[in-house]
């Protein structure tokens, strides 16, 4: 089931495609108005689609909210506005989104986009980074991969992961994790032992490896 941000100020209208995209088969991870708020639901959790409204309040409009999240990962945009000029369709275009629709938004044409994503989607995607059959990661979306669909990492999860890949094939040691991820206040072991279980745990609890009291390395081949 593919996962969907809306990025939405209207309440009701947001609601309305929440209802829409759950009767369709897909599944809304958050609804949200603003700009910045969008930036950090969308790199938290990583859906599948981003649904961005252009006029939003606060200082970030959706397409600077879209750039900055295009920058962090790369999700299906599709743009709604209720502006059909040729500058704005043009600073939306590019992005490269999967589509750009018009409030207010007909359904029959929002439903045949999330189609065409979907089906993009259904072969299995490899990126570049090969761990087994099923996972791998691509550097240029940064994207952890199983079996053609994306994992949801926490952003320290994924900093863990870049991490551990930047390193590769030598050990990554506790103090470079601590002095990377948590560099004004070091963490309890327990807080650094929590987030390698977390995301071994989304490895299927393989790939990464132990050296007791020293750090860890993580076990790929490159394509």
């Amino acid at each position: 089931m593919k996962q969907v941000l809306i990025v939405e100020d209207e309440s009701l209208v947001a609601l309305e495609l929440s209802e829409f995209l759950s009767a369709h088969g897909f599944e809304t991870v958050g609804i949200c108005g603003s700009g910045g708020t969008a930036v950090e639901l969308a790199t938290t959790l990583r859906p599948d689609i981003v649904l961005m409204d252009i006029r939003l309040k606060g200082a970030a409009d959706g397409i600077s909210a879209a750039k900055t999240i295009y920058g962090i990962y790369r999700p299906a945009l599709i743009f709604l506005t209720a502006f059909s000029d040729d500058a704005h369709i043009e600073h939306a275009m590019a992005l490269q989104p999967a589509g750009y629709l018009i409030k207010p938004v007909n359904q029959r044409e929002l439903y045949a986009l999330l189609k065409l994503i979907e089906n993009r989607s259904a072969t299995p995607f490899r990126g570049d980074i090969v761990f087994d059959t099923a996972y791998s990661f691509d550097r240029s979306s940064e994207r952890l991969i199983k079996a053609g669909k994306t994992v949801h990492l926490t952003v320290f999860e994924h900093k863990l992961l870049r991490l551990l890949i930047d390193y590769h094939p030598h050990l990554l040691s506790h103090y470079d994790i601590e002095l990377a991820l948590w560099p004004d206040t070091p963490p309890n072991d327990n807080t650094r032992r929590s987030l390698v279980r977390r995301l071994r745990a989304k490895l299927d609890n393989r790939f990464i490896v132990s050296v007791p009291g020293e750090g860890y390395r993580i076990e790929f081949q490159t394509m």
